[in-house]
């Protein structure tokens, strides 16, 4: 039960408004630890109810304070606009019975509309790096008197490419007096770097292994000969499987478009959402989905984290993700907090390696499927080595005979080009364009 932790009423009175029971176990594990103001370490799965574990503590923290002061007092930094105006909207239903006032600072919104938030000094302040650091080069932003910082999804924001932003907004905060780190995966080295430079002497909570990460998800790979093949079991597989919600996942923004528009001219109602989607076309394709106005997302990998959308039930790798962290957040957009749900990777001889490379990071084997009504020529490789990838077939090397040694001294050399002959290709032409288009 909620009531067991030391949390402000007004805080139990929201929990009890929203029908929080019982903690999950990352809640359970890291609340009363953010409580007594320990800084934190936290490896959670996703759908794990991770937000709530770092946004009840933080405002207890803030609760009890009865004056007004006008300052950011805690700064939670994400990675993804969705993921943070998400947060946000947390942020606000555990707040409802206080004072305590929550801003958002993203990209694709308005700057000018968002300086104006900032200078009325908002509580808690979420954002994505890049808007906040434009904001605070602007002078628009101050982080001197945050108390709390939090990193949500840690990982991903490395992955993204944020490691300079995210150190420079965490100095910005130098005067905090407790950060809290999370992340769906260990991560690598540069997460083990961030975490030596932004928290001190932090309590280490792993609350699932990788292995456990879709435990409530079955997952199923699917042979394929090429892309158009893939296309026929994806259209397959939205016809006769019995599901509420599905994203198709793709690792480029053009193959998204192409999947999409495929499914409209087979009268499947779809959205697409990726990076190259304006802020308001994107808002837009995830409130009709998550309201049920289209049972079919097209996705690349900005949709793969930190979205919570009710019935999703079904996720289709068409593209295998590029890394078995990847995975695991694409998976876990489905079989969230406990319900059932059902992954299928769709794999070529180009894809074989990759997703026996992410089995063996997640110590699983994933079931093979055939569906006869779609069944293709490509089936696996002929033969496989004890880790699972292909065999490939090396090539005998041939020993040269004595007589082609022979024959090859008999040869002439080639003629030199006269000095003001023409090049061709024999002369060397061939390399030099490759160099051009090379520096072009």
């Amino acid at each position: 039960m909620f009531s067991q932790f030391a949390l402000h009423e007004r805080l139990l009175k929201a929990v009890a408004e929203l029908n929080f029971v019982e903690p999950t176990p990352v809640q359970a594990a890291a609340i009363p630890l953010a409580l007594q103001g320990r800084d934190l370490r936290v490896t959670a799965q996703t759908g794990s109810g991770k937000t709530a574990a770092f946004v009840l503590p933080l405002l207890n923290r803030l609760v009890d304070l009865r004056e007004r002061r006008v300052e950011i007092r805690a700064l939670i930094l994400l990675p993804t606009r969705e993921l943070a105006q998400q947060t946000l909207k947390q942020v606000q239903l555990f707040a409802q019975f206080t004072y305590i006032k929550a801003g958002l600072v993203t990209g694709g919104e308005d700057f000018k509309e968002q300086a104006a938030m900032l200078r009325k000094v908002p509580d808690v302040l979420i954002g994505t790096p890049g808007r906040l650091l434009e904001q605070l080069n602007a002078g628009n932003l101050d982080l001197s008197h945050v108390q709390v910082l939090i990193l949500d999804e840690a990982d991903r924001m490395l992955d993204m490419g944020f490691a300079e932003d995210m150190e420079r907004l965490c100095k910005e905060c130098e005067n905090r007096q407790q950060t809290l780190l999370f992340s769906a995966t260990t991560g690598g080295a540069a997460l083990r770097d961030m975490i030596g430079k932004v928290l001190k002497d932090p309590e280490h909570l792993m609350l699932n292994s990788v292995s456990q990460l879709a435990e409530g998800t079955r997952q199923q790979i699917i042979t394929a000969d090429h892309d158009q093949h893939k296309e026929q079991i994806v259209q397959w597989l939205l016809a006769n499987e019995t599901f509420d919600k599905a994203i198709i996942f793709t690792n480029t923004r053009a193959l998204a478009d192409r999947i999409y528009g495929h499914l409209v001219a087979k009268d499947v109602k779809a959205f697409v959402l990726h990076g190259e989607k304006d802020q308001k076309d994107r808002k837009l394709a995830l409130e009709r989905f998550k309201q049920g106005s289209s049972k079919v997302l097209v996705a690349t990998d900005v949709a793969a984290r930190g979205l919570d959308i009710d019935g999703l039930d079904l996720v289709i790798n068409f593209d295998m993700p590029r890394s078995g962290d990847e995975y695991v957040h694409r998976v876990g957009r489905t079989g969230r907090a406990g319900g059932e749900g059902l992954a299928i990777s769709l794999i070529t001889h180009n894809d074989w390696n990759l997703m026996s490379s992410i089995e063996r990071y997640l110590k699983q084997q994933f079931e093979r499927r055939v569906i006869k009504e779609v069944k293709g020529t490509y089936s696996g490789p002929k033969k496989v080595k004890a880790s699972g990838k292909a065999a490939g077939s090396k090539k005998k090397k041939v020993e040269k005979k004595s007589g082609d040694k022979k024959a090859a001294a008999k040869r002439k050399p080639t003629a030199k080009p006269k000095a003001n002959a023409p090049l061709t290709s024999a002369d060397g032409l061939a390399p030099l364009k490759k160099r051009k288009a090379a520096a072009e």
